[in-house]
């Protein structure tokens, strides 16, 4: 029995109310489902080794505009230098901690 002739057998067997067979009619939609899922891994392994050997899934961005300019950043290391020198302060002594669970 021919592959084409499988199929129509068994559309038509739906569409008839003809005997159905829930063993065959399993083992159909059981087998769909293991290609559909073996395409999908197929589909992922390569999707993933592409990526990783540096390759681009799709269109190559453009170069693209930095996120943040460099007034912003140095404010951002200026305010941890002035934490960094307030932590320097309680480490040498400068200020003193009372620690009121003791």
């Amino acid at each position: 029995m021919s592959t084409i002739n499988f199929i129509r057998s068994f559309v038509s067997r739906l569409r008839d109310s003809a005997y159905i067979d829930p063993v065959r009619d399993w083992l159909i939609i059981l087998t769909l489902f293991i290609f559909a899922f073996a395409g999908i891994v197929v589909w992922n392994v390569w999707a993933f080794d592409t990526v990783a050997r540096g390759g681009v899934i799709g269109t190559s961005a453009t170069s693209t505009q930095p996120v943040f300019n460099g007034s912003s950043i140095d404010a951002i290391h200026s305010v941890f230098e002035k934490r960094s020198a307030e932590e320097a302060k309680y480490i040498t002594g400068v200020y003193r901690y009372a620690d009121p669970s003791q």
